[in-house]
């Protein structure tokens, strides 16, 4: 049986240490590419290796990665990003610092969401081996559920997720890339809800 991939939701502490568009890039590519050294992410991002020091040491501090002692030497560091999930609270109030941060962080993550999914739109075709291509998915699903259902749909769909993070995490198979598995489930703001009994009265 597969253990539960642990999920942490992060202290306010955390969440402004996390809160730098920087240090968001810098989680997302250990999250996607897996580990690197200052200097290789100062040459992915466009940021001196000195930059990249600081920031990882500032996600060190706050349990975000962590130094990868497998490789690397007295001389070379290699970073790798904390195995565990992320949840942001959303339950900060409007205008407060908390939610400034929130958002960042929630927007940041989008940015590099959005990125990864159009550059596979754009050239996922031309440059990737038909296999890989048959084997991925651009779906869209339309239904009307009420709130506890798209709850349990969302769990049904993170157990299945979580399951397969936790079984091929860190695996350096021939064959094997790094993949994004992208879950949108939201309601749809422009349209309205059908009224329940509590909301007639």
């Amino acid at each position: 049986m597969t253990e539960e991939l642990p999920h942490r939701i992060i202290d306010l502490t955390s969440l402004k240490g996390l809160a730098h568009p920087l240090r968001v890039r810098i989680l997302d590519t250990l999250s996607v590419y897996g580990a690197f050294t200052a200097s290789g992410l100062g040459e992915r991002l466009g940021e001196s290796s000195g930059s990249m020091s600081y920031h990882l040491r500032q996600l060190e501090k706050h349990g975000f990665v962590r130094e990868d002692t497998s490789r690397g030497s007295t001389r070379e560091r290699w970073w790798e990003r904390v195995p565990q999930g992320i949840d942001v609270a959303d339950s900060y109030p409007p205008q407060s610092a908390e939610r400034a941060a929130s958002d960042l962080v929630l927007r940041e993550w989008q940015v590099t969401r959005d990125a990864l999914f159009a550059d596979y739109l754009a050239h996922g075709r031309d440059r990737l081996d038909p296999r890989w291509l048959e084997a991925s998915a651009v779906d869209t699903s339309n239904i009307r559920l009420t709130s506890e259902q798209l709850a349990a749909l969302v769990a049904e769909l993170q157990a299945v997720t979580d399951r397969y993070v936790q079984s091929y995490r860190g695996q350096r198979q021939p064959g094997s890339r790094p993949v994004q598995i992208q879950l949108n489930a939201f309601p749809v703001m422009d349209a309205e809800e059908i009224p329940g009994r509590e909301q007639e009265s």
